[in-house]
């Protein structure tokens, strides 16, 4: 048989890359899992009561593009969080997750051809790994932009050559930023929406991890638009109550943008998308309306940021993160580290390498490791005590 081959160069998905790193070699203390970024923060107790309560609709196909109500909340939401006003029936689409989203929407919004010639995709490097392969299944040409300490952990899109920019289609933007935790804030935001007017692109701003910071809710891309009076459709936001209510297997997220944007979005999901079950997106609804779980959530990250600045301040090249649940440590070498530390003293991270891809002979990625803050806040404490004796000393 004959296979495609644009997937064929893809590196192995990180954590089975991570598990034949590490699977072979006995830890070296009690096993702390901080490689994925999965929350551990309690969800609220009346999610389960709801979805019971609603458990008759398991029979019912839910419509694709989300409840009238649950989009009636989410654009209640971005009007609170964002001043944002969105038309809960052309500029919102429920998704399942936004993994699916970030996925989809390329399909939905990338053209065949920019500028007389294959489309770019730009991506951070690091990033999150669906943005390259989004890029490769619309047959384009994916550019990593290094987001580097030099760059503010934020790609600089501008240095690149106008006649490549031209030929850009989308930008892919995490803020705050995987792995990093670097936010961009209003200023950024800006510079990058003039580009994307300038050269005819879209921003597709994935900022699932807006709701945990330290002090100062991170910046959206879609109020900076509606300040500029960017076109509507130049930026699509996408969002999760993953991280923001701790519910990542309620896989429920959404796209917010401008209605052309939305119209095709939801036409492509319409054949090929898979909806959040009726019961799921009962809970949603009232997930979106409600903040205090969120803010009780969000305590907790305040705690552990304070904890790991305590623990690791005095680490050369320490930085604390923005925002986020990252911590994104310098090392020599990320999978030597990682590997040292699991044989050592059974604290499982990520290498960054594994977040990144190699350009021009140089992995941005290599140098650090990925470790997620999400286990409960003594338990998180005693492991970078342990984590910092076995790297730093």
């Amino acid at each position: 048989m004959t296979f495609p081959e644009r997937f064929s160069n893809l590196p192995d998905y990180a954590f089975p890359r991570l598990r034949r790193l590490l699977d072979v070699h006995e830890p070296g203390g009690v096993p702390v899992h901080m490689t994925i970024g999965e929350p551990r923060h309690a969800f609220p107790d009346w999610v389960a009561g709801i979805v019971a309560a609603h458990a008759h609709e398991f029979g019912k196909y839910p419509p694709n593009e989300g409840t009238p109500e649950l989009r009636a909340a989410i654009a209640g939401w971005v009007a609170r969080r964002y001043g944002v006003t969105l038309d809960p029936e052309t500029q919102i689409t429920t998704l399942n997750g936004t993994r699916e989203g970030l996925f989809n929407a390329a399909l939905a919004l990338c053209p065949e051809t920019k500028a007389g010639a294959r489309p770019v995709i730009l991506t951070p490097n690091p990033f999150y790994q669906v943005y390259a392969v989004a890029a490769l299944a619309v047959a384009a040409d994916p550019v990593y932009v290094p987001a580097t300490a030099e760059t503010g952990f934020l790609p600089d899109f501008a240095a690149l050559p106008p006649e490549l920019l031209d030929r850009v289609a989308i930008a892919y933007l995490c803020s705050p930023s995987n792995p990093q935790g670097a936010v961009a804030d209003r200023s950024y935001w800006a510079d990058l929406i003039r580009l994307a007017e300038k050269h005819d692109f879209q921003i597709f701003a994935d900022e699932c991890y807006s709701e945990i910071y330290r002090d100062t809710p991170p910046t959206g891309a879609l109020t900076v638009a509606q300040e500029l009076g960017a076109d509507p459709e130049r930026v699509v936001a996408f969002h999760s109550l993953s991280k923001r209510s701790n519910l990542p297997g309620l896989r429920s997220g959404f796209a917010a943008g401008g209605p052309e944007s939305l119209r095709r979005i939801k036409q492509l999901r319409s054949y090929a998308g898979a909806p959040l079950p009726l019961p799921l997106q009962r809970a949603a609804e009232r997930l979106w309306a409600d903040e205090v779980h969120v803010e009780a959530s969000r305590a907790q990250y305040v705690r552990k940021y304070t904890r790991a600045d305590e623990i690791l301040g005095a680490v050369p090249g320490y930085r604390p993160p923005e925002a986020g649940f990252f911590l994104w440590l310098p090392v020599a070498d990320g999978e030597a580290a990682a590997l040292r530390l699991w044989r050592e003293t059974g604290v499982r991270v990520l290498p960054g390498a594994y977040l990144s891809r190699e350009v021009e002979g140089a992995n941005p990625g290599a140098g650090y490791i990925r470790v997620a803050m999400v286990a409960p806040e003594d338990e998180m404490a005693a492991a970078l005590v342990r984590l910092r004796g076995c790297l730093y000393g």
